[in-house]
């Protein structure tokens, strides 16, 4: 399954009798990305709270941040794994 493959891949190298990773697991980017955002997501609650008054609108703005940012986290994460730069 496709999903599989993006969760459980793995990269390595041979480097004469062992073997080196040159690319973190998926599931790695996904934590960090869960967790940066959890980070992220409470500023945004604070300071849409503190700008607007309203507990509500706060956590609605909050929520829809939290979604996307975590998306486009992920696959900025997935694309800088595939530059060697600095590696």
């Amino acid at each position: 399954m496709i999903l599989d493959q993006i969760i459980f891949s793995k990269k390595t190298q041979s480097k004469g009798f062992e073997e080196v990773r040159v690319s973190e697991k998926p599931l790695r980017s996904v934590i960090k990305a869960l967790s940066w955002r959890l980070i992220g997501t409470l500023d945004t609650l604070v300071v849409s709270y503190i700008l607007t008054g309203e507990i509500a609108l706060a956590t609605s703005i909050a929520s829809i941040d939290f979604l996307t940012k975590l998306v486009l986290y992920f696959f900025h994460e997935r694309i800088w794994n595939k530059i060697k730069w600095g590696k």
